[in-house]
């Protein structure tokens, strides 16, 4: 099955959802946010599936917001597509797997914070320049980044925006080892056959409890989402993506 730019398959136990705009380094739209939280909830209404991986298409896992349509549809709402794949993906009971190559900017990264699994291959790089855009973090990643790696490093990924290479990234927690280049969708696939071996009750509450410590973290994205609309309408923001677009447009001139 195919929705815009993402296309989703079903092996026995699992369900993938493959970020396919290659083009645009795999960077997502409104049409895609809605399209992977649906397929998500699909997933989680048939009894049958357990696991859920997510991968992205050629040489970039996720180059964060398509900011041209993240700007001219602004999330102004709690319904908002990107809002509901972030409540989504920060509740599911599923097991999350994703399987990383190349870059992962922006919410490519933060995504990762609420997956069980994550995969990087060898020469993955991962970096959240929010505020480079004059922008707040997002998906609770204010908040699960220190937990995960203290006060000081989060202060190097969310307030310098410095990239992350992919063994720091596995030391560091952020992924669970690094794999050679190509092999990050199969042992991807692997750990999902795995899981959907294993008493399926038993997964769901495990996981519950194992997030149960972080409470607060649903009220932390929505203060980020809040937090993100008021940023977009600043003209701070607008002079940043316009620098953003010109300089691209001077780099394909040249």
């Amino acid at each position: 099955m195919t929705k815009p730019d993402i296309g989703i398959s079903r092996n026995g136990a699992t369900v993938r959802i493959h970020i396919d705009r290659p083009a645009k380094r795999n960077a997502i739209t409104v049409a895609m946010y809605a399209a992977i939280a649906a397929a998500i909830t699909e997933a989680e209404a048939d009894p049958q599936i357990c696991a859920v991986i997510i991968s992205g298409e050629g040489a970039t896992f996720c180059a964060g917001n398509d900011l041209a349509d993240f700007v001219g549809n602004r999330p102004d709402t709690e319904d908002a597509a990107v809002h509901r794949f972030l409540r989504t993906i920060a509740t599911t009971p599923l097991m999350l797997i994703a399987a990383v190559q190349g870059r992962a900017i922006g919410i490519g990264t933060t995504m990762l914070l609420h997956c069980d699994f994550v995969f990087a291959e060898a020469g993955a790089a991962f970096q959240m320049p929010f505020v480079d855009l004059g922008l707040v973090p997002e998906a609770g990643s204010s908040l699960l980044v220190p937990q995960l790696v203290g006060a000081r490093i989060a202060a190097e990924w969310l307030l310098l925006g410095d990239r992350i290479g992919a063994e720091r990234a596995a030391a560091c927690g952020l992924a669970n080892r690094v794999v050679a280049a190509g092999q990050a969708l199969p042992e991807a696939m692997a750990v999902a056959a795995r899981l959907a071996g294993k008493p399926g009750g038993a997964l769901v509450a495990t996981k519950r409890l194992m997030k149960s410590p972080e409470q607060d973290m649903h009220a932390r994205i929505e203060e980020e989402n809040r937090g993100f609309q008021s940023r977009l309408g600043t003209e701070e923001v607008r002079h940043v993506i316009n620098q953003f677009f010109e300089q691209r447009a001077k780099a394909t001139a040249a």
